[in-house]
């Protein structure tokens, strides 16, 4: 099991694999950070560039 904080905040998630952990992170960045979800400017390759670097975080966890 791995503990790793959001991002954008401290806020802690535990699982055990990197997909059930953003899973499990989607309701807090819907509730804490919704103005960074809705925000339409950001294009296909930031959001693949931003899962990369978050897989790895994980991954490094």
């Amino acid at each position: 099991m791995k503990s790793l904080k959001c991002d954008l905040c401290d806020h802690v998630v535990e699982s055990e694999t990197f997909e059930e952990w953003m899973m499990a992170l989607r309701p807090h960045y819907m509730e804490a950070h919704a103005d960074v979800m809705s925000d339409s400017s950001r294009g296909k390759e930031e959001m693949e560039a931003w899962m990369t670097e978050n897989r790895a975080r994980f991954d490094a966890a």
